[in-house]
């Protein structure tokens, strides 16, 4: 019970907790999923309801509002009814939003027989995203804590990356999804998106209602952090304030920072690839097309990738730039595993400030529009991500014991950056091109890297529970 793969899962008192872990996993995927899909709608609203970048970027504005105006009463919540309770509550709403996707869908059907505004199908559609993303912020502020609890405490940031590799896996499957219900064409070639957009939301509506049922009767415990710091400690002149603590206020702003930038590369990553991507040659399309004959699922998925010009060159469609968005995710699910053994190894702290620094040159190389080279880097930059959220999430709750619930739902609200931030980065594609965008993800990364490398300075602690950097656990 001493060894890492025991300790893994295993607290002090001897408990097992993997089956619990496991359970909080699976959430971690549904929202992989839903975050997944609306990184490529965003294109889908361009075309269907002719908007720019930056007006389209309110579909993130509005996914991260759910989790700004939710993040507080999730927390207050989680510490009222427990993480079991939380959980439940929250996928409850998420099956509310998922099920409003159908009203919505009628209301879209209206603006093709002019009874109502594009503009009102679109605001139908963000109060469904909005609703999701307020039961994915419950999910949210208590499943990232709550799996750095289940075992051996020197863990901590391996579990969270594990169990955030589960979202790495929806992300990849979100944009597959996406291409098949967003950007769907019928015989004659008409768009067929906004009648089909409804169907995955249902689905998820369903599927959250029956984790809803199991969560209900299965056995997760409610455990309470350690406090490191003394905030519990009834002693006069102790702070109570978690706010006096700098490792986790710089963590709230660096995660600010983080998911502004990861939320501008993921929303606008369809048209960095339609736009910017050198021409492809024709013959690549015709090699997909001939390998799609050896398999009817083929055939569906890879049709339509290619839009040819008429100098006999290709650039990627919507659907296919939707698609290679899995490629991306793929990346970004390999940085997680691979990350989560470095976090065994290494300080937690350093490996956040290594990856910020290398995106912070990968998305300068894109900036520089240097052809292959620079979309190169932008699935670099999806690895690089990888690590940031969960190991921002484990070093800002560090040490704050009991008040780890409410620290971690400023930490969520602190997601309200990818509503913000987007939409300067549409500002500047759309002045200049999308390539010139990823300057403002450059800049995020930065402030990411100098809380990683800043951090036993900001947590007064030389590692994460005190691991030294290069030891093995």
């Amino acid at each position: 019970m001493n060894t890492d793969k025991k300790g893994l899962f295993v607290r002090d008192d001897g408990i097992n907790l993997m089956y619990t872990f496991f359970l909080v996993s699976s959430l971690f995927l549904l929202w992989g999923v839903c975050n997944g899909m609306i990184d490529v709608m965003d294109k889908h609203f361009q075309e269907e309801l002719s908007l720019t970048k930056s007006q389209s970027a309110w579909v993130q504005f509005a996914h991260y509002l759910g989790y700004f105006l939710m993040s507080i009463p999730a927390g207050w919540l989680a510490t009222k009814l427990g993480y079991k309770f939380g959980i439940i509550a929250g996928l409850l709403i998420v099956a509310l939003g998922g099920f409003w996707f159908i009203p919505a869908t009628h209301i879209s059907t209206l603006v093709h027989v002019g009874r109502v505004s594009p503009n009102m199908a679109f605001v139908a559609f963000l109060v469904g995203v909005c609703a999701i993303a307020t039961g994915l912020t419950f999910l949210e502020t208590i499943a990232n804590p709550y799996t750095t609890v289940l075992g051996d405490a020197r863990y901590a940031a391996t579990r969270i990356n594990l169990a955030q590799s589960c979202n790495g896996i929806g992300w990849i499957c979100g944009p597959i999804i996406g291409s098949v219900f967003f950007y769907s064409k019928d015989t004659l070639g008409r768009s067929t998106g906004s009648q089909t957009l409804y169907i995955p939301y249902v689905a998820i509506a369903v599927i959250v209602i029956v984790l809803a049922a199991i969560f209900f009767f299965a056995k997760v415990p409610d455990i309470k952090t350690e406090d490191d710091y003394h905030l519990d400690d009834s002693a006069p002149g102790t702070s109570h304030s978690i706010w006096q603590h700098p490792h986790f206020v710089m963590a709230v702003a660096a995660q600010f920072f983080y998911v502004a930038a990861q939320a501008g590369i993921f929303s606008f990553f369809i048209n960095y690839m339609t736009a910017e991507v050198p021409a492809i040659p024709a013959s690549w399309g015709s090699a997909m097309t001939k390998l799609s004959l050896h398999s009817g699922f083929l055939q569906n998925w890879l049709s339509g990738w290619f839009e040819v010009n008429k100098y006999g060159m290709g650039a990627l469609s919507d659907k296919g730039a939707s698609n290679m968005a899995s490629l991306g995710f793929v990346c970004f699910l390999v940085g997680r595993f691979t990350g989560a053994g470095l976090l065994k190894k290494f300080s937690a702290h350093k490996i956040l400030g290594l990856y910020a620094v290398l995106n912070v040159a990968a998305t300068f190389l894109v900036f520089c529009k240097l052809g292959w080279l620079s979309v190169a880097c932008v699935f670099l930059s999806y690895f690089f991500m990888s690590i940031m959220f969960p190991t921002i999430f484990a070093l800002g709750i560090f040490g704050l014991g009991a008040r780890a619930k409410r620290a971690s739902s400023y930490i969520v609200m602190a997601i309200m950056g990818g509503a913000i931030l987007p939409k300067l980065m549409g500002y500047v594609a759309d002045k200049f091109d999308m390539s010139r965008g990823f300057i403002v993800p450059m800049f995020c990364f930065a402030f990411v890297a100098f809380y990683g490398f800043n951090w036993p300075k900001f947590a007064k602690a030389e590692s994460l529970h005190g691991v030294r950097a290069g030891a093995g656990h």
